[in-house]
């Protein structure tokens, strides 16, 4: 019964979010109400569920991806990303170029969130296929793939930072192993697959693309745009490799918090692209004030998610899923990716498919002691991008932006997004063999 009742919540979570249209944290909030009242759960401790689970799933991921989309706004208002874009180009010329804009598509996705990456980057592919006399999906996919991988793999990303949260994964680690996975997943969905769209020339209105063009003297400079953009990632990795030689040092293991290594790596962003660049405070301030306010839904949807994994977790239904997914001869890495790719079928959601995916699964993964739990952040999020299409949003931003037909959108994005997940379900379990 439970198991019965937990399918027609999902399903209820379906309908509402993908046919009715309803806001999602509302979605997340209803579902949560009705499953504890259909699993017997007492009134006061339904309220008390949603409480504890709203507060217990943001927690310092408020601060993790708050200072992220601070992070992400000042590198591409400063120019940092066109920095980074245009030297790699140069880097690697012509014959290459598919490879230096993969790289400058991931550097530039670790910081910005996928929807403000895409929006960034997306004018920069225009121009370079014009320059060179490209294809653009030829261009444009490997720089895409890149920013839809780092999506799904890596914290500080909400849903990959939010599920490493939830499994109590170290995320330098997920970090670490998700940049690992990562390489093969963009060189072949992303170079090699956009080597065979040539054939794909939409005809696109240069206006569409008009942003804002910052002059190269006004840029900051190379070494201070690849330090900003990185800087999470080498906090994130160090401190996590360094800290079990130095597990009494309470200073590394302040430093070694995601959330304090995001606010350095911000404060460094604010001094280097903002006040150095002839910025005042006030000016920065405002700017991030922006960045807070566009990653308010994202966390409503985490907190929503939230409240439906306690009532889970609360009326028993977590525990007795658990126990009899025991039963199921089937690695849990493979079982976490195939719930997270179902549900993102279903519902069109990344973050959604992947938070709803560890609600379902984690009573079962922290019986499993022989499964790393980075490995298992890493599984979900690569089920959670599987076979996108009409029901989600990054489908039509693709679409409308490259002005493609329904069928050459679903030929091209939605193959280049399952080709990601799958092949980071075999990234990671190759990688489950030697870690």
């Amino acid at each position: 019964m439970p198991i019965l009742l937990t399918f027609f919540a999902i399903l209820v979570l379906v309908l509402l979010v993908a046919y009715v249209k309803l806001d999602t944290f509302v979605s997340f909030i209803l579902v949560a109400i009705g499953l504890g009242i259909a699993t017997g759960m007492d009134v006061t401790a339904i309220g008390k569920a949603i409480q504890s689970g709203i507060g217990g799933t943001l927690g310092d991921l408020i601060l993790i991806i708050g200072f992220g989309a601070m992070l992400g706004k000042l590198v591409a208002e400063s120019g940092a990303a066109q920095r980074i874009t245009d030297a790699l180009i140069n880097l690697f010329g012509e014959k290459y170029l598919q490879w230096g804009l993969a790289l400058a598509g991931f550097i530039i996705g670790i910081p910005l969130f996928y929807n403000a990456g895409f929006i960034i980057v997306v004018p920069l592919i225009f121009s370079i296929a014009a320059s060179a006399k490209l294809p653009l999906l030829y261009v444009g996919m490997p720089m895409l793939t890149a920013l839809s991988t780092a999506h799904g793999y890596l914290p500080p990303h909400p849903s990959p930072a939010a599920i490493a949260s939830q499994l109590k994964a170290d995320v330098g680690q997920t970090l670490i192993y998700g940049i690992i996975i990562a390489i093969p997943a963009i060189a072949i969905a992303g170079v090699l697959f956009g080597r065979t769209l040539k054939q794909y020339k939409p005809q696109i209105d240069g206006n569409l693309f008009a942003i804002k063009d910052i002059p190269k003297d006004k840029q900051p400079s190379l070494v201070v745009s690849l330090l900003v953009a990185l800087m999470p990632v080498f906090l994130l990795t160090i401190t996590s490799a360094i800290k079990k030689y130095a597990p009494e040092s309470e200073l590394l293991k302040l430093i070694s918090e995601p959330y304090i290594g995001m606010l350095l790596s911000l404060l460094l962003a604010v001094y280097l692209l903002g006040v150095r660049q002839g910025n005042t405070i006030q000016a920065v301030s405002k700017q991030l004030e922006e960045a807070f306010k566009s990653s308010a839904g994202i966390l409503l949807i985490i907190a929503g998610a939230g409240a439906l994994k306690q009532i889970l977790k609360d009326s028993g239904t977590s525990d007795y899923i658990g126990s009899q997914l025991q039963g199921f001869d089937i690695n849990p890495l493979i079982l976490g990716w195939a719930i997270a790719g179902v549900l993102r079928i279903c519902v069109g959601s990344a973050t959604i498919a992947g938070l709803t995916a560890v609600g379902i699964l984690a009573p079962l993964i922290q019986q499993q002691t022989g499964v790393k739990p980075e490995l298992m952040v890493l599984s979900i999020g690569a089920g959670s991008l599987m076979f996108s299409h009409l029901n989600d949003g990054g489908f039509w931003l693709f679409k409308e932006y490259f002005n493609l037909s329904i069928k050459d959108t679903l030929k091209t994005w939605t193959v280049m997004e399952t080709l990601v997940s799958i092949i980071g379900l075999i990234g990671v379990l190759i990688l489950n063999l030697f870690v």
